[in-house]
């Protein structure tokens, strides 16, 4: 007999943590609420310890022999892993590229203006892509971008390195600047 709808057996492994009715072995080695070995009991044992003690049992360890479960409120736990998960991802640092502009053939005043925006993104502590745009003629001369790139960079040498030399990308020259470690500065200091 041939069933068009998937049977439950042989289906993805959930990766929930498996609570009360749904651990599915005739033993566990239980822990206690306050962290005390109890011992290997039977299942039965264990389910009703929990709710003797108004708890819930808690698969741990599923992978041991026998598996390891704990009596504990289950959903104070996982409100508290949510909030540690939260707390690490708040401390996790993002990486910021900004990116600025240039023509080969481009003015000197316009050239400060730029070089003043890269030392500004450098003294916030984020890396800055820096992109010569070549039109027409200008793509048969990349040594004419390749320098103003290497005076760039030779400008703000204070404030950052080349992390990335330049290099030709169709009609594109482009660098990857970055700050320098002791020059990092908090860009949210006053938050």
């Amino acid at each position: 007999m041939c069933s068009t709808q998937p049977s439950n057996r042989g289906g993805p492994i959930s990766s929930e943590t498996r609570i009360n009715d749904r651990i599915r072995v005739p033993e566990v080695r239980l822990v206690g609420p306050n962290g005390e070995q109890v011992g290997i009991v039977r299942i039965e044992d264990a389910l009703r310890l929990a709710q003797e003690a108004d708890l819930d049992l808690v698969e741990v360890a599923p992978q041991a022999r026998p598996p390891v479960c704990k009596l504990m409120d289950y959903g104070k736990f996982k409100y508290e892993s949510a909030q540690k998960a939260r707390e690490s991802r708040r401390n996790q640092q993002q990486t910021v590229i900004k990116e600025q502009k240039l023509r080969p053939k481009i003015d000197p005043h316009d050239y400060e203006t730029k070089k003043g925006h890269v030392s500004r993104f450098l003294g916030q502590g984020h890396k800055v892509k820096v992109t010569i745009m070549f039109r027409g003629r200008e793509q048969s001369r990349p040594e004419l971008g390749f320098r103003l790139l290497q005076r760039l960079a030779d400008d703000v040498s204070e404030l950052g390195f080349i992390e990335a030399n330049p290099k030709q990308d169709g009609r594109n020259m482009i660098m990857v600047l970055a700050p320098h470690k002791t020059n990092k500065t908090k860009p949210k200091a006053n938050a």
